[in-house]
């Protein structure tokens, strides 16, 4: 005859049994992620794989089309119309200038490589966003993966941390999964690391759950899977249970627990940054990819200037010049710089003319972003627009190679094809070529 299963020590009220397998009041958001990863990984088995230069990336994405002409890419000689209402000051890479906002990035412009000739036609946001993102024109009929989400699908979680995160929430719908499905969605810090009541959701317990209340709903949660488990005799509950214990490990665990927080730093190192939503997202992102995380996307700023773009530039400009200078140092200083993909990108650049309110508009068939380790060269410029910043003169970069490229760098084949719910093959990148000039 079986012995009955044991009983907790405590006596669980019904409403306490409903939150089983829901974590009680934690919330959902986390376990459902790494529920959908423990089933991802059974049906993919590809965890685990990956073996390129960048064991991680940083995506600093700068919405709304920042304008090339006052960033990265000056034209210094062009008529006034064309040149605008900003100066162009000396980098550290000798004949290369930056927009006179860029005052710390031009101090180590030696450690960044800069692409002046990034192209698509895509002038509406939604669609240069789409592009920028996944690698793919948008299309009616598929919803293109971002490629945080298949480096989440390819790569997997590593440090009992989620492989994809974005600072501080999803901001557009094309950083999420497309057709992958949530299992390989980001997690979302849901909370600016810039705020003075920054917190992560679901790593703090919640008002009314101490300690001892979380562990006595953990044995619950262990007492009701025995019990399914000894009358299905099967060893897929206990399979799928790896998702409670990652959630669990989350929680619990003191290293996971401080990949999150910013307050752990140094004073002086906060202020290096920048108080501001810049400083302290970019800070935050170096402290996820040195504790494990693969992809950390982060947005700072709207950059749809199309008014006085001399005043709108200046407000937003210095705090991310600050910030990315900082970040860049940081990195390299903790010897994370050749192991870390930073990328700086936008939808579209601004058109070459300025124009009746003193600003630029969309400007898709030329624009300006920027790489900095994870295999990249140092102090180099790939390709250049024309006199006016209207088209590429050389080297023109499509979506489809800068997607090859960034792929290759973390280990994965862009050309290999996934699969869709209805079985339909789709590439991770179609006619995509990996940019040799860009490696270092």
């Amino acid at each position: 005859m079986k012995q009955p299963l044991p009983h907790p020590p405590w006596q669980p009220s019904r409403r306490e049994f409903l939150y089983v397998g829901l974590l009680g009041t934690v919330g959902m958001t986390m376990t459902d992620l790494f529920r959908s990863e423990a089933r991802a990984a059974a049906n993919t088995g590809l965890l685990g794989a990956g073996a390129g230069k960048a064991k991680s990336v940083i995506n600093i994405y700068l919405p709304g089309g920042m304008s090339h002409q006052e960033s990265f890419d000056p034209k210094m000689t062009a008529p006034v119309e064309y040149r605008g209402p900003m100066d162009a000051i000396k980098t550290k890479v000798e004949g290369v200038y930056f927009s006179e906002n860029l005052k710390e990035t031009a101090k180590i412009a030696d450690k960044i490589t800069v692409i002046r000739s990034m192209t698509h036609g895509e002038a509406a946001h939604e669609r240069g966003t789409h592009s920028m993102f996944t690698g793919y024109r948008p299309s009616p009929a598929i919803q293109y993966p971002s490629l945080g989400s298949v480096v989440s699908h390819e790569l997997g979680p590593r440090a009992d941390l989620p492989p994809y995160i974005l600072i501080p929430n999803q901001t557009t719908p094309y950083a999420g999964t497309g057709y992958l499905g949530a299992a390989y969605g980001a997690f979302a810090l849901g909370s600016d690391p810039a705020t003075d009541n920054y917190s992560v959701r679901d790593l703090t317990l919640p008002s009314g759950i101490d300690a001892q209340r979380f562990a006595e709903r953990r044995e619950m949660r262990s007492v009701v899977d025995a019990h399914f488990s000894a009358l299905e005799k099967s060893d897929a509950l206990e399979g799928m249970d790896s998702f409670y214990q990652r959630a669990y490990a989350m929680i619990s665990s003191d290293k996971a627990r401080a990949a999150f927080d910013i307050k752990a730093e140094p004073k002086n190192l906060r202020d290096d940054y920048g108080r501001n939503a810049a400083g302290q997202r970019m800070l935050l992102a170096r402290r996820l990819v040195e504790a494990g995380v693969r992809f950390v996307s982060l947005t700072y700023g709207s950059w749809d200037h199309h008014d006085n773009i001399k005043r709108s530039n200046g407000t937003q400009m210095p705090n991310f010049d600050k910030a990315f200078a900082a970040l860049i140092r940081d990195l390299d200083q903790r010897g994370l710089l050749d192991s870390t993909l930073v990328i700086v990108n936008t939808e579209f650049g601004r058109t070459p003319k300025i124009n009746g309110t003193a600003g630029r508009d969309h400007w898709p068939k030329v624009f300006s972003i920027a790489l900095a380790g994870g295999g990249v060269k140092r102090g180099y410029v790939h390709g250049a627009s024309d006199a006016t910043g209207g088209e590429p003169e050389s080297d023109a970069l499509s979506v489809e190679d800068y997607a090859a490229t960034i792929y290759h760098q973390v280990g994965i084949d862009a050309s290999r094809t996934l699969l869709t719910p209805g079985g339909r093959p789709q590439y991770i990148v179609k006619d995509g070529k990996v940019v040799r000039e860009l490696l270092a």
